[in-house]
């Protein structure tokens, strides 16, 4: 039987969500003030994403949801429908604006289901101010849902504005491996980003070898336009694919200093999509948009 439970974090006070069936090994812990990240994730016994103490989540931004922009916008400017527009720097060394608004966010817990099968929670944040830099309002929501050997995390945004506004979206997870070195990933592309000494997007190039791209001892921080959306991460403890709903489908893999993790990150764009439109959309008031991200352990 799942259950969930809400709890406190001892050495931060931060308040998660516990959901567990300790009978198969699974369980998760979404901390609802950093954005509703899922910073714990055990699957059949697995530990999938672990912590990345002592490194800390205002660097890492680990497993935070990327809204309104996945990844950076270069000078924190960006022109839409002829107005310009500028958002906080919170890369400054690199004077960027960095995946997005919603990863600081407190959510609210707004429907929890637990039975012998699987546990969902939905969580949800409300925007009802205009941001710096992007004056909408919005809603977003978060459903976790946790079976003995998958996790979906299925997100829908909602414009509750009266005004059209751009978005790229995006998931930021690392995931633990004990052996980087003997780890490889497996995904379908042909086109890699090409990135100035900022991380601002100058164009693309080719790419080849991704069927078997091997992780090993490289320092990461690259992107990947897939022509397929699956993901395939192989450890010498567990492999997982990851997959993704989306029509816009991007990978940005990126190793941090903590050695034993990597960041496997699905998004809808790229550095600097408010610019260069790579897979930028935009979303009309009143309506919605709708993606899945599932990881599923083979």
């Amino acid at each position: 039987m799942y259950n969930i439970n809400l709890k406190t974090d001892n050495s931060n006070g931060l308040e998660y969500i516990e959901i567990e069936n300790s009978s198969i090994q699974t369980s998760a812990k979404i901390y609802t003030s950093l954005g509703a990240s899922l910073q714990a994730l055990t699957l059949n016994g697995k530990p999938l994403i672990t912590s990345l103490d002592p490194l800390p989540y205002s660097d890492t931004y680990a497993s935070s949801i990327l809204f309104p922009f996945a990844n950076r916008i270069d000078n924190g400017t960006y022109t839409f429908e002829d107005e310009t527009f500028q958002f906080p720097i919170n890369e400054p060394g690199n004077n960027n604006a960095l995946h997005g608004l919603v990863f600081n966010k407190t959510f609210k817990i707004i429907e929890q289901v637990a039975d012998d099968n699987q546990a969902s929670v939905k969580l949800e944040y409300l925007e009802k101010n205009e941001s710096e830099g992007f004056p909408y309002t919005f809603a977003i929501q978060l459903e976790y849902v946790l079976t003995a050997t998958s996790l979906d995390l299925n997100v829908t945004i909602k414009n509750t504005d009266n005004k059209t506004f751009p978005f790229t979206l995006g998931w930021h997870p690392y995931f633990e491996s004990a052996n980087l070195f003997e780890s490889t990933l497996s995904f379908d592309s042909d086109k890699q980003l090409v990135l100035n000494e900022r991380c601002i997007t100058t164009g693309t190039t080719d790419a080849s070898s991704t069927n078997l791209f091997e992780i090993k001892d490289k320092y990461l921080d690259d992107c990947f336009l897939l022509n397929h959306n699956d993901i395939t991460f192989n450890t010498p403890e567990y492999s997982f694919v990851m997959s993704s709903s989306s029509k816009e489908s991007y990978l940005q893999i990126y190793t941090p200093p903590k050695k034993t993790h990597v960041a496997i990150e699905p998004t809808t764009g790229v550095s600097d999509s408010f610019n260069n439109n790579m897979g930028l959309q935009t979303l009309k008031p009143k309506e919605t948009y709708q993606l899945n991200w599932n990881i599923k352990l083979q």
